[in-house]
């Protein structure tokens, strides 16, 4: 039985990323971080919008005050759509001219939660920060080739986060205010390819992408793995559960260095049988 589906559009992403379900908009969002370009399906009908952005966009959350909250390569933006604006970025690394952001998310504290990584991902000049309210950046970690997830336990009380380039998954005790020392959660073996973007279900479960494993995997709360599904495209990059029941899973993928197929940096619905749980939302 085939448990996915294509969704049809008229363009692959270099680097699709970001998965976001937005239900305030009733659409899932996900961004093309090279392109730079972002992404929104609505799923009463399908449609499917692109706008261009103007640097690399590594993830977007929603904000409580409308519109969205983006991480460029030169820091965090509002962005509002329809029509296309974008504030100023407000950058934690000014230093690190060479870095961009990767991956992020809204907890359900309302802090953002971001990692950062070097663009030509030679050196380990990444860090992962939490973003307040309002707007004081905390370094969380540092030392990173390439930042992914993050993901939140549906407990509270775990925070998921990984250096995709060590093949690793951390996870750090965290609350409203902060987040506890890192330990390490899951290592992925070499034909597992390099854990990349993350989730959870209901169940407290964690389900990571596979970038050059061809698939995504739920693990347990205890690391064990659980299942994995296979999926046609070489390099998984994010999931997202989406709709208001949160029983639609949506897959991104990349296309980056490799030749031109079909499925290859295409957006992906696959039947898991579980639900998730709710997007967290910017305060700031």
């Amino acid at each position: 039985m085939t448990l996915w589906r294509k969704i049809e559009r008229g363009v692959r992403d270099t680097l699709g990323e970001g998965a976001l379900w937005c239900e305030r908009d009733g659409a899932f969002y996900w961004v093309d971080i090279l392109a730079p370009a972002l992404n929104r399906m609505t799923l009463a009908d399908g449609e499917i919008t692109r706008w261009d952005m103007p640097a690399p966009l590594g993830w977007v959350a929603q904000r409580a005050s409308g519109g969205l909250i983006g991480g460029f390569r030169d820091g965090v933006a509002a962005i509002s759509l329809d029509p296309l604006t974008v504030a100023p970025r407000h950058d934690p690394e000014p230093h690190l001219p060479g870095n961009r952001m990767n991956d992020g998310k809204a907890d359900h504290h309302g802090a953002i939660w971001c990692g950062t990584m070097e663009m030509a991902e030679e050196n380990a000049t990444g860090s992962f920060y939490r973003l307040s309210p309002d707007r004081e950046w905390q370094v969380i970690d540092t030392g990173y080739t390439v930042t992914n997830g993050p993901a939140f336990s549906p407990c509270g009380n775990w925070l998921y986060h990984t250096d995709s380039g060590r093949r690793t998954i951390y996870r750090f005790p965290f609350d409203a205010t902060g987040a506890g020392a890192r330990e390490e959660f899951i290592r992925f073996s070499e034909e597992d390819g390099y854990p990349d973007g993350m989730t959870t279900d209901a169940e407290g479960f964690l389900w990571v992408a596979h970038w050059d494993g061809g698939r995504i995997s739920r693990f347990a709360p205890d690391g064990t793995r659980d299942r994995s599904i296979e999926l046609p495209a070489r390099r998984i990059t994010n999931i997202a559960f989406a709709g208001a029941n949160l029983d639609r899973m949506f897959v991104t993928s990349a296309s980056k260095g490799l030749p031109e197929s079909e499925f290859d940096g295409a957006l992906f619905e696959v039947d898991c049988g579980v639900t998730g749980n709710p997007a967290g939302t910017y305060l700031g």
